[in-house]
């Protein structure tokens, strides 16, 4: 070949790839390649290491902190709920249906469902940002694959200081529905299946977490009106799917509303208005369901989480190690961090490494699960690489106080 003709193809490349140099700086194409490539790193990690179901769990091996053994078998009653449950007022039904005007619909893009469900709420208190007006400050990088409730209410109390927002656990239909009826639009934090394209490994069971935001609902034909940032708007759900599919993530709601709402906020949720009283109530909700079907994981899962509230880690523990005996969803520790939690509190880090290293396997930007990972190595005299977990953490999500003040505790620089 003649060096002319070289040089011909050589200009020809160099061409294309200034053409997609160009191209990707296109936001939405960007996003796009940056979602496909991370899907394909997690897909070939998983191919080369498979890692399987969700592991049992590791107990304590000195036995100084942990709980019931785990030759015994964990019952529902071998997990003491003492916490009083003050009465509750009588509240009125909820009428038999009831319907919002839609907000403009907006398409999540990937990982960005809260953000979206988030942003399609809030129009319908007049904002006029988008998702990614959220997104920037609570997931500034597009890759991080969770958005907490925490953060989503960080976001209003901080960027839209007018409003008021809160969220709770242990909700049920009426609750969703006597908020509906009062003009309140409820985003919920649930579950869906992913399309196969999203696969993330072979065994991929394409269980994830997704928020909604729920605008309507009709007894007559048992339905909630969704907008889903990821099917699209106006869904019809029926109400025996919404609570299967909200169960795994604890009832969880969030709910916005003008200051001088307040009041009327309160009445409508009752003692569920009180945060230490949502989740006693959340919390023997939780055990009545373990009793119920003592092989249900997710109420299992429930029980630990709302005990982790109220920091008794050795029953929490042993109500999520039940959980994992029974069997998880492969992302489950993407969205939850109870069990790392109970582990560290309760002194089981071999148990909390290897979590957390399973949680890393199918998920790598997390920076919850970097976080306790390099609290795990921090217990074993790992410094250096804890330090370097933290940061890690901090790449992922820019600010995360968590990451720093680990850093700060032992004098390193982010």
């Amino acid at each position: 070949m003649s060096k002319r003709n070289i040089l011909f193809i050589a200009a020809g490349l160099l061409a294309l790839f200034s053409v997609a140099i160009l191209i990707l700086q296109i936001p939405a194409i960007n996003d796009r390649v940056t979602w496909r490539y991370e899907v394909a790193k997690t897909y070939v990690r998983n191919v080369l290491d498979p890692v399987g179901a969700v592991p049992t769990a590791i107990p304590n091996p000195t036995g100084t902190i942990s709980p019931a053994s785990p030759t015994a078998p964990v019952t529902p009653t071998s997990i003491v709920v003492d916490t009083p449950i003050p009465p509750t007022p009588t509240l009125a039904p909820p009428p038999p249906q009831a319907a919002l005007g839609s907000p403009p619909y907006e398409k999540q893009t990937a990982n960005n469902c809260g953000p979206a469900a988030l942003s399609m709420m809030l129009h319908m208190f007049s904002w006029t940002g988008d998702q990614k007006t959220i997104s920037e400050v609570i997931k500034p990088v597009n890759g991080d694959r969770n958005v907490n409730p925490e953060e989503m209410a960080f976001w209003v109390r901080n960027y839209a200081g007018w409003l008021r927002i809160e969220y709770r656990v242990g909700g049920d239909l009426d609750t969703l529905k006597r908020l509906i009826a009062a003009a309140y639009p409820v985003i919920i934090e649930g579950t869906t299946s992913l399309h196969p394209d999203d696969t993330g490994w072979p065994d991929d069971d394409l269980w994830a977490a997704h928020y909604l935001l729920l605008t309507g609902y009709d007894d007559a034909t048992q339905t909630f009106t969704a907008q889903d940032p990821y099917r699209g708007p106006d869904k019809s759900i029926p109400y025996e799917q919404l609570v299967s599919e909200w169960k795994p993530f604890n009832y969880l709601y969030l709910v916005v509303y003008l200051p001088d709402q307040e009041t009327e906020i309160q009445a409508l949720l009752g003692s569920n208005w009180d945060r230490d009283v949502n989740r006693q109530n959340a919390l023997t909700s939780a055990e009545a369901a373990t009793v119920k079907d003592p092989n249900d994981a997710f109420a299992w899962f429930n029980l630990g989480s709302n005990l982790v509230y109220f920091e008794r880690w050795d029953s929490a523990n042993a109500a999520y190690d039940k959980a994992r005996e029974i069997g998880l969803p492969q992302r489950m520790f993407r969205y939850q961090f109870g069990p790392f939690l109970a582990n560290f509190h309760g002194h089981r880090n071999d148990d909390l490494l290897a979590l957390t290293e399973y949680a890393l396997q199918r998920t790598e930007m997390s920076e919850e699960t970097w976080l306790w990972h390099g609290w795990a190595l921090y217990r074993k005299g790992d410094t250096t690489g804890a330090v370097e977990n933290w940061r890690k953490a901090l790449s992922i999500h820019p600010g995360y106080e968590d990451a720093l003040y680990a850093l700060n505790f032992v004098g390193a620089t982010p």
